[in-house]
């Protein structure tokens, strides 16, 4: 990830309603949800959300299937990743032991990661 990567991707999280769905999203994974789905549990207007989840599928943050006649979106956890990554790279003067653990943590295969 190159650095206006990055900030095309935190500046995507920086507003409440689509932090918010990156979060929903999480949390349902990795099952997606149709995006009036997320909509109503998030208390937003169609053409608002939909506005939302198309930032947060540009930079990456997300990404969409049709299904008949809905979208479904899911969040893609290469991507965080990627910029957790980023963020992390030359972390603790060399001694990357020291963030270990919050890489273990991120890992799709640790027991609190997706």
């Amino acid at each position: 990830m190159d650095t206006g990567h990055a900030l095309a991707t935190l500046s995507a999280l920086s507003q409440e309603t689509r932090l918010e769905t990156f979060r929903l999203l999480v949390k349902t994974a990795p099952d997606g949800l149709p995006a009036g789905e997320i909509g109503k549990k998030l208390g937003v207007v169609q053409n608002t959300m939909s506005a939302h989840l198309s930032v947060l599928e540009r930079c990456g943050l997300i990404t969409s299937r049709r299904l008949g006649r809905s979208i479904e979106y899911t969040a893609d956890f290469t991507h965080i990743r990627a910029l957790l990554l980023f963020l992390m790279q030359d972390c603790c003067r060399g001694a990357p032991e020291v963030c270990a653990p919050l890489f273990e943590l991120v890992s799709c295969n640790s027991p609190e990661g997706h």
